[in-house]
């Protein structure tokens, strides 16, 4: 019975931390794939949609912008 509490105990400290660390990467992610959409050369009108669509959808609209923009065109930094 001892090993049952201290499995869910340690369920209750990991699962947040997970959380958390997932959190955070998805937060560097949305605003990585932000600044990428600023600096990278697109037409005036598609840099524009493109920044709102990433500002209104957050990790969603930089998954888009990820497989759609990034991966298919290479920056020129």
């Amino acid at each position: 019975m001892e090993i049952f509490g201290l499995i869910l105990g340690l369920l209750f400290i990991l699962i947040p931390l997970v959380m958390l660390a997932a959190m955070v990467f998805l937060l560097v992610f949305w605003i990585l794939m932000l600044i990428d959409a600023i600096k990278r050369p697109l037409a005036e009108q598609e840099k524009i949609v493109w920044i709102i669509v990433l500002a209104l959808t957050g990790f969603i609209g930089a998954i888009i912008y990820y497989f759609l923009v990034r991966r298919g065109k290479p920056s020129i930094s």
